[in-house]
């Protein structure tokens, strides 16, 4: 099983390139509120969930550093069950209970939206917001879209890397000692990251 490495890679820098992929009316994942709801359908699409687990998958898949509470999550599901893209269904806790809890399950049209959204690809889909949900589902992705991610990725992590060194390199006149530590952490960080992509490509084309 691959893992991710940890640390902060934030602050995406400006890139020198604009990778058109795919046109403007396909759906592809550009937003957070976008990446809540690709990652909601993947987690569907699996099982039937009430909030209280979703939100705890949501967690695993996000992280816990970014915290997502039930004001974002619920006010999501409605725009979902509006949308047709799921359903929900009263079922009793069970025991002597007499409450009943909301159980959330994906419609045909939210499984067409999924399929549509795991094949479709666009620079939006490696940027730091977008990539790690689309690594959460990239088992029910092509081999050719998660090549397509990765390679992207590693192009936008080689990019800023080259440009993180080329500050280092530089003369470092006036800047303070930390912030010369704290960029040259961002340096490992992203070297890091870049050959465990290095590994995932190649391992992707040889299962191609």
């Amino acid at each position: 099983m691959f893992h991710l490495p940890t640390g902060d890679i934030s602050g995406l820098l400006p890139t020198r390139y604009i990778e058109s992929i795919h046109s403007e009316s396909e759906p592809t994942v550009r937003s957070r509120a976008e990446s809540l709801e690709f990652a909601l359908l993947g987690l569907l699409s699996q099982d039937s969930l009430h909030g209280y687990e979703l939100r705890k998958r949501l967690t695993s898949i996000f992280g816990p550093f970014r915290a997502l509470s039930f004001s974002v999550l619920y006010p999501q599901l409605r725009r979902m069950l509006e949308a047709d893209l799921i359903s929900q269904e009263e079922v009793p806790k069970g025991g002597r209970s007499k409450r009943v809890r909301i159980v959330y399950s994906i419609t045909k049209k939210g499984g067409e939206k999924f399929a549509q959204l795991t094949e479709s690809v666009s620079p939006q889909s490696w940027d730091d917001d977008n990539f790690e949900v689309h690594v959460a589902f990239f088992s029910p992705t092509s081999t050719r879209n998660r090549l397509r991610i990765l390679e992207g990725r590693h192009r936008r992590l080689k990019e800023k890397a080259e440009i993180l060194r080329a500050d280092l390199e530089r003369s470092a006149v006036g800047l303070d000692k930390y912030l010369i530590e704290w960029r040259r952490h961002s340096l490992e960080t992203a070297e890091r990251e870049i050959a465990w992509l290095e590994e995932m490509i190649q391992s992707e084309r040889k299962s191609s």
